[in-house]
Protein backbone atom coordinates (compact mmCIF):
# COMPACT_ATOMS: atom_id res chain seq x y z
CA UNK A 1 0.00 0.00 0.00
CA UNK A 2 1.07 3.78 -0.74
CA UNK A 3 0.00 7.10 0.94
CA UNK A 4 -0.27 9.96 -1.11
CA UNK A 5 0.24 13.45 0.73
CA UNK A 6 -0.30 16.07 -1.29
CA UNK A 7 0.53 19.82 0.37
CA UNK A 8 -0.75 22.98 -0.85
CA UNK A 9 -0.61 26.21 0.10
CA UNK A 10 -3.68 28.37 -0.71
CA UNK A 11 -4.52 32.46 -0.92
CA UNK A 12 -6.03 32.85 2.29
CA UNK A 13 -9.27 33.85 0.81
CA UNK A 14 -9.82 30.70 -1.22
CA UNK A 15 -9.24 28.37 1.66
CA UNK A 16 -13.46 27.97 2.36
CA UNK A 17 -13.81 27.24 -1.59
CA UNK A 18 -11.19 24.52 -1.80
CA UNK A 19 -12.97 22.97 1.66
CA UNK A 20 -16.29 22.89 -0.45
CA UNK A 21 -14.56 21.13 -3.53
CA UNK A 22 -12.99 18.42 -0.85
CA UNK A 23 -16.11 17.36 0.88
CA UNK A 24 -18.21 17.48 -2.80
CA UNK A 25 -15.29 15.11 -4.00
CA UNK A 26 -14.11 13.14 -1.36
CA UNK A 27 -16.99 9.90 -1.97
CA UNK A 28 -16.31 10.10 -5.23
CA UNK A 29 -12.62 9.59 -4.72
CA UNK A 30 -12.82 6.80 -2.25
CA UNK A 31 -14.94 4.54 -5.05
CA UNK A 32 -11.61 4.64 -7.52
CA UNK A 33 -10.37 1.15 -7.64
CA UNK A 34 -7.62 0.79 -5.16
CA UNK A 35 -8.32 3.81 -2.97
CA UNK A 36 -8.89 3.02 0.61
CA UNK A 37 -8.74 6.35 2.42
CA UNK A 38 -8.94 9.90 2.07
CA UNK A 39 -8.54 12.77 4.82
CA UNK A 40 -7.99 16.20 4.72
CA UNK A 41 -5.36 18.28 7.15
CA UNK A 42 -4.76 21.74 7.98
CA UNK A 43 -1.62 22.79 9.26
CA UNK A 44 -1.47 23.65 13.32
CA UNK A 45 0.18 27.12 12.93
CA UNK A 46 -0.65 28.32 9.10
CA UNK A 47 -4.07 27.73 8.06
CA UNK A 48 -2.96 28.92 4.31
CA UNK A 49 -1.92 25.23 4.28
CA UNK A 50 -3.48 22.15 3.96
CA UNK A 51 -3.03 18.92 2.81
CA UNK A 52 -4.71 15.70 1.62
CA UNK A 53 -3.49 12.30 2.37
CA UNK A 54 -4.94 9.28 0.80
CA UNK A 55 -4.26 5.50 0.56
CA UNK A 56 -4.00 3.39 -2.03
CA UNK A 57 -3.07 -0.28 -3.13
CA UNK A 58 -0.51 0.70 -5.56
CA UNK A 59 0.87 3.37 -7.78
CA UNK A 60 -1.46 2.22 -10.43
CA UNK A 61 -4.37 2.46 -8.77
CA UNK A 62 -3.36 6.26 -7.83
CA UNK A 63 -2.16 6.73 -11.74
CA UNK A 64 -5.70 5.75 -12.62
CA UNK A 65 -7.40 7.94 -10.71
CA UNK A 66 -4.68 10.84 -11.46
CA UNK A 67 -5.14 10.16 -14.93
CA UNK A 68 -9.10 10.38 -15.00
CA UNK A 69 -11.43 12.86 -15.81
CA UNK A 70 -12.60 13.07 -12.49
CA UNK A 71 -9.20 13.90 -11.51
CA UNK A 72 -8.30 16.70 -14.02
CA UNK A 73 -11.48 18.40 -13.76
CA UNK A 74 -11.55 18.53 -10.08
CA UNK A 75 -7.70 19.42 -9.82
CA UNK A 76 -7.77 22.26 -12.41
CA UNK A 77 -10.59 23.95 -10.28
CA UNK A 78 -7.95 23.26 -7.31
CA UNK A 79 -4.65 24.75 -8.29
CA UNK A 80 -6.36 28.31 -9.43
CA UNK A 81 -6.85 28.80 -5.79
CA UNK A 82 -3.24 28.18 -4.85
CA UNK A 83 -0.32 30.73 -3.69
CA UNK A 84 2.11 28.72 -4.18
CA UNK A 85 2.63 25.28 -6.08
CA UNK A 86 1.51 22.11 -4.42
CA UNK A 87 3.92 19.22 -3.31
CA UNK A 88 3.16 15.62 -4.27
CA UNK A 89 4.63 12.85 -2.70
CA UNK A 90 4.04 8.89 -2.64
CA UNK A 91 5.17 6.79 0.03
CA UNK A 92 5.37 2.97 0.44
CA UNK A 93 4.00 2.11 3.70
CA UNK A 94 6.27 0.15 6.12
CA UNK A 95 5.29 -0.30 9.41
CA UNK A 96 2.03 1.26 10.75
CA UNK A 97 1.60 1.12 14.33
CA UNK A 98 -2.19 2.53 15.71
CA UNK A 99 -2.12 1.61 19.11
CA UNK A 100 0.35 0.03 21.85
CA UNK A 101 -1.02 -2.02 24.29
Amino acid sequence: MIKRIVKMKFKREKIEEFKKIFFESKAKILQFNGCHHVELLHDCYDETIICTMSLWDNDQCLQDYRNSDFFKVTWSKTKNLFEARAEANSYNIVEETTELT
